[in-house]
């Protein structure tokens, strides 16, 4: 079982088509992004975090956007509470964490984040 983790809190998957069809894509944090072609009716992109250490897959997410990919954006897997903000800057739109990992960092550790517009260094730059 996952629960998905959005700037509202924890909540169910409503992602029902799977990743099996053409509409959604799975990938690896060591796809590259030069030679990955989306078609046009992936409404999907999964990002694999083996580990929270690997931060392959924030890139991944952040070249996929600069390419123009407008669809919906999902880090899955070793994914903690602390790089939500980093996770939403580089253009995830929610993250897909197991039943465990919910149970170590609480849905408040999350939710605390969910200000990722606000406070990093940019911000505090320009004000």
């Amino acid at each position: 079982m996952s629960i998905l983790v959005t700037d509202a809190g924890f909540g169910p998957d409503d992602w029902t088509r799977g990743f099996d069809g053409a509409a959604a894509l799975e990938l690896a944090p060591e796809t590259d992004p030069a030679t990955l072609e989306i078609a046009p009716e992936v409404e999907m992109i999964r990002i694999h975090f083996p580990s929270f250490a690997d931060g392959r897959g924030f890139t991944l997410a952040r070249l996929l956007r600069l390419r123009g990919y407008k669809g919906r954006l999902r880090a899955e897997g070793h994914v903690i509470s602390d790089q939500y903000a980093m996770a939403r800057r580089a253009g995830f739109d929610e993250v897909e964490i197991s039943d465990d990992l919910a149970a170590r960092q609480p849905e408040e550790d999350w939710r605390f984040r969910s200000n990722w517009q606000q406070h990093d260094y940019q911000s505090r730059l320009r004000g």
